[in-house]
């Protein structure tokens, strides 16, 4: 009978102890699924280690957003950085001797060839076609070559047309090559300051990086003017040397980015799902007041630069060799810019953004858009001194100054387009803007040339005084960056 009864009690309670038993496995099921889900948040948010994003290939972790401080490289973390960043410095020194030389050898050219103004201008000019090229194509690189790709194509294109130039072909087969060197160009301008830009210490390395482009252009006017006018030699020669330094840059690029393939740049930079990194580039207000500011600013500098040693011949009256160093002397001025400048603007701007300082100047806000405001006010100011004080010697000062404002400009612009735009958009939009930017190099050294064969060379001064003006209205049409990107 008790057995009878205890069988009955069990047989009624069963279903009650069945749902404890349930609700029970339900509440560890709900436990262990909150600590999975709090693991996988805690992995997602662990910023991913650029060491391994190098070595391994099927992680699929995405890298933390640009605003997180800590998806920002080190110049020398990862370790390969270093040689990669020494890689791109030579590379940007060989730019710059390539881009100076045709100011430097402009008179020899229209000797050679038996050249008007408008003729010889078609030297600037051409690349326009390749830099074109440059700016549509970076983005599309990057994703299916990665910068391996930019280091093997740049360089090599680099060492075909000078191969070319130093054969001293007639001058239409002279002037088309140079649409090949200004196609690499637009790849080395456009990726390799994209790359430093979204760096810790931007500032300072953009500016190094340019520092080595505007060294490259100091040493090209000394170079080539000792070569013609102290040696005697054809202007061609130059091209010699310039043939073998590229070759190197191609053997040290290739060889540092080797491993930054395609898939590595696609998993550091993931796509928007369903949509093109150039299109939404091109969409934003940014990309296209960055194309406008390049454009006018590589513009003036290249004017200057190609332009100022004729403008010391025929208006000054200066001798061959003086007029030479004199052009030297705006690259010199433009070196010590980008290096000195550079990290004086990234000082000011870390330091009057720090939250608990004192002293005068402690209500002082600095970003790049009040410092580069500055610099390029001094340099219109450095223009006028150039253009209205009739002196080789205030001319060889005022040049020099001149170019040290203009230095820091170019690095300034490209750091504030990334504190502007999201971490995708960086190389399209950079290097978009870059690349069709530097076609100013092209645009306006030819106008130049143009408006001098029919009113002299004196052009010059109006022409790149009125372009520093627009520069400094373009620059202040950015937007102001938010508080959080004044301390980055």
């Amino acid at each position: 009978m008790a057995d009878r009864k205890t069988s009955t009690t069990d047989s009624h309670s069963s279903p009650t102890i069945e749902l404890m038993r349930l609700d029970d496995k339900h509440i560890h099921e709900s436990k262990s699924a909150q600590n999975t889900h709090a693991k996988t948040q805690h992995e997602l948010q662990t910023p991913i280690n650029n060491d391994d994003l190098e070595s391994t290939s099927t992680s699929t972790t995405s890298p933390p957003p640009s605003s997180d401080p800590t998806a920002l490289q080190h110049w020398n973390k990862p370790r390969g950085n270093i040689a990669r960043f020494a890689a791109s410095f030579y590379a940007m020194f060989v730019f710059g001797l390539s881009d100076a030389a045709y100011g430097a050898l402009l008179p020899y050219l229209e000797q050679y060839y038996n050249l008007s103004y408008t003729v010889v201008s078609l030297i600037f000019l051409c690349p326009f076609a390749g830099y074109a090229i440059a700016a549509f194509t970076n983005s599309w690189f990057h994703h299916k070559f990665g910068q391996r790709g930019i280091a093997l194509v740049a360089p090599g294109c680099h060492v075909v047309a000078y191969i070319v130039l130093s054969l001293h072909l007639p001058w239409p087969v002279v002037v088309s090559f140079t649409c090949l060197a200004g196609f690499g160009n637009g790849l080395i301008d456009a990726a390799w300051s994209s790359w430093a830009g979204h760096m810790e210490a931007g500032n300072i390395l953009e500016g190094s990086l340019h520092a080595f482009y505007a060294l490259g252009c100091t040493f090209s006017p000394l170079i080539a003017t000792s070569l013609v006018v102290r040696r005697g030699v054809p202007w061609y020669y130059f091209y010699y040397m310039l043939t073998g330094l590229s070759f190197v840059a191609l053997v040290t690029s290739t060889s540092t980015f080797w491993s930054k393939t395609g898939a590595v740049y696609v998993r550091e930079h993931p796509r928007v799902p369903g949509q093109s990194s150039t299109k939404l580039a091109l969409r934003n207000r940014v990309t296209w007041l960055c194309c406008v500011f390049f454009l006018i600013y590589v513009g003036a500098e290249v004017a200057l630069g190609g332009w100022i040693v004729s403008f010391m011949l025929h208006v000054r009256r200066a001798t061959p060799y003086a007029s030479g160093i004199i052009g030297t002397g705006f690259w010199a001025g433009m070196t010590v810019g980008r290096s000195l400048l550079g990290v004086v603007t990234h000082s000011l701007i870390t330091y009057t953004n720090q939250p608990h300082k004192s002293g005068l100047f402690h209500r002082l806000r600095l970003t790049e858009r009040s410092v580069v405001t500055v610099y390029i006010v001094c340099a219109i100011g450095l223009e006028l001194l150039f253009w209205l004080v009739p002196s080789i010697t205030a001319s060889a000062v005022a040049v020099a100054f001149l170019g040290m404002f203009l230095g820091p400009i170019f690095p300034s612009g490209i750091i504030m387009a990334t504190k502007l735009l999201p971490n995708h958009l960086h190389i399209p939009s950079v290097g978009f803007s870059t690349a069709l930017g530097g076609t100013g190099g092209a645009i306006f050294p030819f106008a130049v040339g143009a408006i001098a064969q029919e009113k002299g060379v004196q052009v010059l001064q109006p022409v790149v005084l009125s372009m520093l003006v627009v520069l400094l209205l373009v620059w202040l049409c950015f937007p102001r960056l938010k508080v959080h990107d004044r301390a980055e």
